[in-house]
């Protein structure tokens, strides 16, 4: 240990852990600085040990941690600080006085009993815990594990589908847009039911991320990442509706600056173009109260993305005008309605008589092709109407060539399985037997209907009736 005095003030130096601390103790008393240096050489030890007193940590109240949360929370994440703030007020309100040392399992469920007696949503009360797990840093961490097992982390919320509005309500609300008092409305309205943008990503937008003369807008600042910076082609709808805006604008503050913002600050009337309108919430009510139509100013873009869906949008494009970045968030957004549900399925029964005709037709005959087929392998064949006379006669010369052509009964040739080439391969063996001439018969093996033969010219044609047998190979 060494100290020194520069001035009035004495300082300490010493060596740890391989590097030199030098460090002024900011105090004229030696005795001072000397008390100093043991309490900074045992904070480096204990640091390096990991190794740290957090008793007094411990038991301060749980408002005096979430206001210093807060503080750094808003200054990181600017866009969330509202809705922060909100959660932050109700979890001072009922937990602010509890010290830090006795949150466990136990006081979390009962903030969550307490909230939900007031009347809160599930959805809400797990945001605002999810708020109380981080303001409490590594004892929150354990008790987000341990209500996880215990699955009381989150509460059960409500799987709540976005409304899809139709026609007829559209058209409803934009005429009861276009007459309300509010000039900021039937514009926010047409970018939400034809851009699908977000209240926030509406309130925000500025001159300079709307191109006129390639007519697109590009989205500034957004919820997701995926939905920041993406490009929207202005449609038929939106692109009269921004021209006939500009001229307002242009009237009621002279110019338009690209930094302003479309949607301007001001009450009654806007009034400073440099800061954004912060609510349409009231315009929104009016608007749909007059039009007589229930639902949420978000809903409006749940019906866009609904419609792109239904009119046969791929994926992709639909994510690329949502801003999703995920196709689960898609399905959650899309709701393909029950008349678009209800053409598909007719779609199916109302089919051309003329095509169910040709099918049947086409099946009947493949059906007589597969008869035919199968009479020929079974040597049955059936005579039609017209033929009946012709193979009449040509049974009958048949048999009177098989009576000479063989020694075998002509009731033979109907065994089954029994083939013509068989048959014409018989023939063509017992000419060559010379039966007429009462030479002696070779002998037969094999079962009925095949006879083998040692001859070599089998395969000949038939002498006694001039038939042309095909080789057996």
């Amino acid at each position: 240990m060494s100290l020194f005095r520069r001035s009035d003030i004495w300082w300490y130096e010493f060596w740890f852990a391989g590097r030199r601390i030098q460090e002024s103790s900011k105090s004229p008393s030696k005795t001072i600085a000397k008390n100093a240096e043991q309490k900074r050489r045992r904070e480096l030890e204990e640091g390096f040990n990991n190794f740290t007193d957090t008793r007094r940590e411990r038991v301060r109240t749980f408002s005096d941690v979430a206001d210093e949360f807060f503080n750094g929370y808003k200054l990181r994440l600017p866009n969330s600080a509202v809705f922060a703030d909100y959660a932050i007020d109700h979890l001072k309100r009922l937990l602010g006085s509890k010290m830090l040392v006795d949150f466990n399992e136990a006081a979390v469920i009962k903030y969550q009993n307490d909230r939900l007696d007031e009347g809160t949503s599930p959805k809400t009360i797990n945001e605002e815990v999810g708020f109380l797990l981080r303001i409490l840093g590594e004892p929150g961490d354990i008790l987000r594990v341990r209500l996880r097992k215990r699955k009381m982390l989150k509460l059960k919320v409500r799987n709540t589908i976005g409304k899809t509005y139709s026609d007829d309500e559209k058209k409803r609300m934009l005429e009861e847009a276009r007459k309300a008092r509010s000039p900021h409305i039937y514009l926010a309205l047409t970018l939400a039911l034809n851009a699908g943008m977000r209240d926030a990503e509406i309130k925000t937008l500025t001159w300079a991320q709307i191109n006129f003369g390639k007519e697109f807008l590009a989205v500034g600042r957004s919820k997701t990442e995926g939905g920041e910076g993406r490009t929207i082609p202005l449609n038929s709808a939106l692109l009269p509706a921004l021209t006939e805006y500009v001229a307002w604008y242009t009237d009621q503050f002279g110019e338009i600056q690209p930094e302003w913002y479309v949607f301007p600050f001001g009450k009654p009337r806007p009034s400073d173009p440099t800061r954004p309108v912060t609510t349409l919430k009231t315009a929104w009510t009016n608007v749909r109260a007059n039009a007589k139509v229930t639902g949420r100013f978000h809903d409006n873009r749940h019906t866009l993305i609904t419609e792109l869906a239904e009119s046969g949008a791929g994926d992709q494009t639909i994510m690329d005008i949502a801003g999703h970045v995920s196709k689960q968030m898609l399905k959650h957004y899309s709701h393909i309605r029950m008349e678009a549900k209800r053409t598909a399925l007719e779609s199916i029964v109302k089919k051309p008589m003329s095509t169910d005709a040709s099918i049947q037709q086409n099946g009947q005959a493949e059906g007589s092709l597969q008869k035919s087929l199968h009479g020929l392998q079974n040597g049955a064949t059936r005579p039609t109407s017209n033929h009946a006379t012709a193979q009449s006669a040509n049974s009958a010369t048949a048999k009177k060539t098989a009576q000479q052509c063989s020694e075998l009964p002509v009731n033979t040739q109907h065994f089954e399985g029994e083939s013509l080439q068989k048959s014409l391969q018989s023939c063509n063996f017992e000419a060559h037997r010379g039966v007429g001439r009462g030479r002696k018969s070779k002998k037969r093996i094999g079962s009925s209907g095949r006879t083998r033969t040692y001859n070599p010219s089998v395969n000949r044609g038939c002498v006694g009736c001039g038939a042309h047998v095909f080789s057996l190979g």
